[in-house]
C-alpha cells in the first residue's frame, strides 16, 4: 500500500470541515455543508474510495465490521440526527414552518459550530478505522466450518445464565452488561445461522433467548435496545434474505422512530415509578404508542428536536468551555484511569456517576439538583480535552481502537463469524454508540480482558485449533 497516496486520499474526508470553516460566517450555509459532509464521508468509504473495503468477503457480509456498522450507527447518531434541531432553530414545527419565525443567529452559530465539530469527529473517527484496517490476515485459530451453528446454539445457552451470575455477584455488574450483550447477539446470528439449515432445535432455543433479551429491552425504558435488537437481526439475515430484510426490517425500524417516544414515556411515568409491574407498564404503554405515536404529533416532534440528537447538549458545553470553565486537558484522562481500578481493592474510589456529572453541572448543562443524567458523550469529552484538537486525536484513536481491536478478535476466534460478528459486536457494542471518557475506556479494557479469557477457554477445550 503506498502510504503517501493513502494519505493524500484521506485529506479528501476532511474536506467538508475546511469548506464549512471557510464559510463559517454563514451559519446555515455552514451547518448544511457540515452536515451533508457526513454523507459524503459514508460514501468515500463504504465505496473504497479512500482505502479498497476488505475483498475477502462481500459487502453484505462484512456489515459488523468497524468501517460499517460502527461508523454509521456512531456517526451517523452523532452527525446527521441534528437536522431536527436546526429545524426548530429555523423555525420548524412538525416540519412545518412557523410564519413570522425569526431565527436567532447566535444559536445558529452556535449549532453550526457544533456540527463542523461532528464533521471532524466523523473524518477523524473513519481515518483511524481506515488507517489500520488490514484485511485479509490470516486468523490465528480456526473452528471447524460445520461446527459455527451449534457453537453459535451453545453460546446462546450459556452467555445468559452467566450474565444473571454476575448480576447477582457484587462488583461484577459490568461482566453482566458484556454477557447480556453477548448472549443476545449469539442468539440473533445463532438464529441467522439456523433457520436456511432448517435445525428446527436450535431455532427454538435461539429464538426463546432472543425473545428474553428483547423482553428486557421492551421493559428497560430505553429506545436504543429495542432499535438495536430489531437492526442486529436484520443485519445477520440480510445476506440470506436481502429482499425480507428490505421489505420487512427496514419499515419495521422507521416505525420505530415514530412509536418509541410515546411507548418509552409511558414506561418510564408507569414502571420507574414502582406502581405498575413491568408486564402492565409494557401492555399500558402498547397501547399508548399504537393509539398515539403511529403520526408525527408533538412528542415525537419533541423527541426529534431534543433527544435523538445531543447537540442541544454539546451547544451548551461549547458555550461554556473555554470561556467560564477552562479545558480539562489531561484530567478526564486520569479519571479514566481511576476507574478501572476495581471497587474491591479501592473501596473509597470516587463514584463514576459522580465524577461524569461534575462536569456536567460545571457547564450549566443541568442543575445539580436535577435527578436527570445527562452524562457527556464521547465527542463533548474530547472537545472538553483540548477543543478541535481534542476532537481530531480522540476520535482518532476512537477509530483505531475499535479497527484494532476487531481485527484481533477475528484472529484470535478463527474469523470474521466469530471474531467480528459475535464476539467484537458483543462484548464491545459501547463502540456503536460511545459514552463519557471513563465510561468506555472502563467498559473497553475489562471487555478486552473478558475476549482474551473466553479465547484462552475454547482452545483448552480444543475448540478452537490453530490455523
Amino acid at each position: 500500500m503506498n502510504r503517501s497516496f493513502v494519505f493524500e486520499k484521506f485529506i479528501l474526508l476532511y474536506l467538508p470541515w475546511i469548506f464549512a470553516l471557510i464559510f463559517k460566517e454563514q451559519p446555515i450555509f455552514s451547518y448544511f455543508i457540515a452536515w451533508l459532509g457526513s454523507f459524503y464521508i459514508f460514501f468515500m468509504t463504504l465505496t473504497g474510495r479512500i482505502v479498497p473495503l476488505p475483498d475477502d468477503r462481500s459487502f453484505a457480509e462484512q456489515i459488523m465490521r468497524p468501517i460499517v456498522l460502527v461508523q454509521i450507527i456512531f456517526a451517523g447518531y452523532m452527525c446527521c440526527t441534528s437536522i431536527f434541531y436546526f429545524m426548530s432553530l429555523l423555525g420548524y414545527n412538525n416540519f412545518t414552518a412557523v410564519p413570522f419565525y425569526l431565527p436567532d443567529p447566535y444559536k445558529l452559530a452556535l449549532a453550526a459550530q457544533c456540527q463542523r465539530y461532528y464533521c471532524l469527529g466523523h473524518a477523524a473517527m473513519v481515518s483511524g478505522i481506515l488507517f489500520f484496517m488490514q484485511y485479509p490476515k490470516a486468523p490465528r485459530y480456526r473452528v471447524q466450518p460445520g461446527k459455527f451453528a451449534q457453537l453459535l446454539y451453545y453460546a446462546a445457552i450459556f452467555s445468559f445464565p452467566l450474565a444473571i451470575l454476575f448480576l447477582k455477584l457484587p462488583g461484577l455488574s459490568q461482566f453482566a452488561n458484556q454477557f447480556n450483550a453477548l448472549s443476545f447477539m449469539a442468539s440473533a446470528l445463532g438464529l441467522a445461522f439456523a433457520i436456511p439449515q432448517k435445525k428446527f432445535v436450535n431455532i427454538a432455543v435461539c429464538a426463546m433467548f432472543y425473545a428474553l433479551n428483547f423482553y428486557a429491552a421492551m421493559t428497560s425504558g430505553f429506545k436504543e435496545p429495542i432499535i438495536l435488537s430489531v437492526m442486529v437481526l436484520g443485519v445477520f439475515l440480510y445476506p440470506i434474505y436481502k429482499k425480507m430484510v428490505l421489505i420487512i426490517f427496514v419499515p419495521t425500524l422507521l416505525l420505530l422512530f415514530l412509536v418509541l417516544p410515546t411507548y418509552v414515556n409511558v414506561i418510564r411515568q408507569t414502571s420507574w415509578a414502582g406502581d405498575t409491574n413491568a408486564d402492565v407498564a409494557t401492555s399500558e404503554a402498547l397501547d399508548a404508542a399504537i393509539n398515539q405515536g403511529a403520526t408525527a404529533d408533538e412528542g415525537t416532534w419533541t423527541f426529534l428536536v431534543g433527544r435523538l440528537s445531543e447537540i442541544g447538549m454539546f451547544t451548551t458545553f461549547v458555550e461554556s468551555t473555554p470561556e467560564n470553565v477552562g479545558y480539562y486537558h489531561f484530567e478526564l484522562v486520569k479519571q479514566s484511569l481511576i476507574v478501572l481500578v476495581p471497587r474491591i481493592l479501592w473501596p473509597s474510589k470516587p463514584v463514576t456517576e459522580q465524577l461524569v456529572m461534575q462536569r456536567v453541572y460545571d457547564a450549566g448543562v443541568i442543575n445539580p439538583y436535577s435527578r436527570v443524567s445527562a452524562k457527556p458523550p464521547f465527542i463533548v469529552d474530547a472537545y472538553l480535552s483540548w477543543g478541535g484538537w481534542g476532537i481530531f486525536i480522540f476520535l482518532f484513536i476512537y477509530g483505531a481502537a475499535a479497527q484494532r481491536i476487531c481485527q484481533q478478535a477475528e484472529s484470535l476466534f478463527g474469523g470474521y463469524i466469530l471474531g467480528a460478528a459475535l464476539v467484537f459486536s458483543g462484548l464491545f457494542q459501547i463502540f456503536w454508540r460511545g459514552q463519557s471518557f471513563e465510561f468506555l475506556l472502563n467498559n473497553v479494557v475489562w471487555s478486552y480482558i473478558s475476549m482474551l479469557i473466553i479465547a484462552a477457554i475454547l482452545r483448552r477445550a480444543r475448540i478452537l485449533e490453530p490455523a
